[in-house]
């Protein structure tokens, strides 16, 4: 009897494989740490993504869905993270061909050989995976012939910190940080309004979350707002604006320009924090901020957008490598690694840049750019499309890429700032179709 292929990650890249290989008539089983799929996007559940439906959806997983009674959304559409998961994840994994090789509430804890440790090398190809998971308090093991890992890096945020470790303090202080990108406008409306909010981040995530705030303090103009940032200058977050092909993405940026030249929140960079600690009037974030020393006090809240790093813990038996300093896929690097672009365009890539000394092991997905910002959803989707045709043996479909991304509008080369108005792009392909996500 063949094995089944191990998908870990009940997102939207893991049901995308998981849908490849059904197509492929290959088995399949999907682990998902939550108590229900796409459990980490649904914390960001109330954010607007940036690319429209069309974009957004896996072709082979909505060959499957058109076979049944799914009405699929309105292509040029833009949805919200729960609007992914309840009009397209939901019904998918609903599907009598999928939802019974599912399982839930299911944190996958240790991946290896059979019998084989990691230094252990005869007859390790033709042995099969074994992959551990903790379901309902109970330890359980499925052996697998091959591993996909789609678990994403949402549940690895990185702390405040200016060195990528906690800052004093930050541990004990927890209470009044949230990591993520909180419904401060909704549901945690009591938490922030008419507070004094410190947002630590320079992403589209830390943007969404002042934008959120600024409606609250339209409402509650007591809220105030203040924005920590590392960059040099706050103008390199701002993106390709109106050049962007993503007019969500873009917007963002045009959003955020005038929110800070409307002197609506306090900017502050480029701000390193090395202290947090709480007093009676709130928490005090001490560090530096543009070389003198800072000293932020009163702060009732701080929000924590600065990104997020894979968890390779449970890989330890596993032979696989990552890049040293981005924690990527190492083929990935030099086209995604911030320090040398500014790009949220990446050249499209699959199972030659995936594979892994570990034969028939891939990282794919966000996992698969290890701490770098600029993972597009569509992007995973053809990075399974080629892992999923190599593991069926299908070579050239597996070598074919079958997609190319829209340009940010706006890059830079390791240099100095790039006028959006310019329209240059530093790794853009003549765009085919694609793209994706929230940020």
């Amino acid at each position: 009897m063949k094995l089944p292929v191990a998908i870990i990650g009940g997102g939207p890249v893991g049901f995308a494989a998981a849908a490849q290989l059904l197509e492929r008539g290959e088995s399949f089983v999907l682990f998902e740490a939550g108590s229900q799929v796409g459990a980490s996007v649904l914390e960001w559940g109330h954010v607007r993504m940036f690319s429209p439906w069309e974009y957004n959806m896996d072709a082979s997983a909505t060959r499957l869905l058109s076979t049944h009674k799914w009405e699929a959304p309105d292509g040029s559409g833009i949805p919200t993270g729960r609007e992914l998961i309840e009009k397209y994840l939901q019904p998918l994994a609903a599907l009598p061909e999928i939802a019974p090789f599912i399982h839930v509430n299911s944190q996958v804890i240790a991946v290896g050989k059979k019998d084989l440790d990691k230094m252990k090398s005869k007859g390790r190809e033709q042995a099969p995976f074994v992959v551990r998971y903790k379901q309902d308090g109970q330890i359980r093991q499925i052996e697998a012939r091959a591993v996909i890992d789609a678990s994403g890096t949402w549940k690895q945020p990185n702390p405040l910190g200016a060195g990528g470790a906690f800052a004093v303090g930050e541990a004990e202080a927890a209470d009044r940080i949230t990591y993520g990108i909180p419904d401060v406008y909704g549901k945690q409306r009591g938490r922030y309004a008419g507070k004094r909010v410190l947002v630590v981040g320079s992403g589209h995530s830390a943007i969404n979350t002042l934008l959120d705030l600024n409606r609250l303090k339209e409402e509650v103009p007591a809220t105030e707002i203040m924005w920590l940032l590392r960059k040099k200058d706050v103008r390199e977050a701002y993106g390709g604006g109106e050049a962007d092909q993503l007019q969500a993405r873009g917007a963002l940026g045009t959003a955020i320009q005038s929110l800070v030249e409307s002197g609506r929140v306090s900017v502050h960079t480029p701000a390193y924090i090395q202290e947090v600690s709480t007093k009676n009037d709130g928490v005090v974030v001490t560090g530096v901020w543009n070389g003198a020393p800072m000293r932020l006090d009163g702060i009732d809240e701080i929000i924590t957008n600065t990104g997020s790093r894979p968890d390779a813990q449970f890989l330890r038996e596993v032979r696989f490598q990552l890049d040293a300093s981005i924690e990527c896929v190492p083929a990935l690097a030099e086209l995604i690694d911030p320090n040398l672009h500014s790009c949220g365009t990446v050249r499209p890539h699959g199972e030659r840049e995936l594979r892994q000394p570990e034969k028939d092991f891939y990282i794919v997905g966000m996992k698969s750019y290890g701490r770098a910002p600029t993972f597009l959803l569509a992007t995973g989707y053809e990075q399974v499309r080629s892992v999923v045709a190599a593991l069926a043996g299908d070579w050239e479909a597996a070598k074919r890429v079958e997609l190319s991304l829209p340009e940010t509008g706006v890059c830079s080369a390791g240099g100095p700032l790039v006028d959006p108005a310019a329209g240059t792009s530093c790794c853009a392909p003549a765009p085919i179709k694609t793209s994706r996500c929230c940020g």
